[in-house]
This record gives C-alpha cells, sequence and structure tokens, in this order.
C-alpha cells in the first residue's frame, strides 16, 4: 500500500480533470481524492496497490484530452491505510482561505 499526493498545474481546470480523474482512480482501484486548488492547479491523493498508484500518477502526466498538463509535483505521504476513509475516491470541493 502507498499513497502519493500530486499537485497539477497548466490548463487543468475547466476540462473535466477531476471527473476524469475520479473516473480513472476508480477503474484501477485506487481510493482518495482530487479537487481544484484556487490558484489554479489540480490536487490529488492517490492510495492503493503501488502499480496501480503509479499507474495514476502517470495518468495526471496528461489528463483529459481538453488539458494541458506543463507540471506535476509528486509527494510520498504515509499510507491511510483500510476503513472507510481510506475508500472510493471523491471529488472534493476547492479550499478557500488557503487551504
Amino acid at each position: 500500500m502507498v499513497r502519493k499526493r500530486v499537485i497539477v498545474s497548466g490548463r487543468v481546470q475547466g476540462v473535466f480533470f477531476r471527473d476524469s480523474c475520479r473516473s480513472a482512480a476508480l477503474e484501477r482501484g485506487v481510493s482518495g481524492w482530487v479537487r481544484n486548488l484556487p490558484g489554479g492547479e489540480v490536487e490529488a491523493v492517490f492510495e492503493g496497490d503501488e502499480e496501480a498508484v503509479a499507474r495514476m500518477v502517470r495518468w495526471v502526466h496528461t489528463g483529459p484530452p481538453a488539458a494541458a498538463v506543463l507540471g506535476v509535483e509528486v509527494h510520498e505521504e504515509p499510507p491511510a491505510g483500510s476503513g472507510a476513509a481510506a475508500e472510493g475516491f471523491e471529488v472534493r470541493p476547492t479550499p478557500y482561505g488557503g487551504g
């Protein structure tokens, strides 16, 4: 079990990036979440099997067809483990106020 947090920059908002990311993660059995950031980036957390998470990290380098990804930051984090918090994949709201 591994967990990676990514920050994706470029033309990644308004191009169905979050919904496409959620679908791709569910197809690969990866849990986590995705959200837009106020600065125009997309942030996502992927947790699951090492190869499945690696496939999601590769996926965000391209994203959906309308996206134009310019950069991807990848940060390793300790896995949250099993349980309700680590199951499923959700689209979260954009954080406001410096989140």
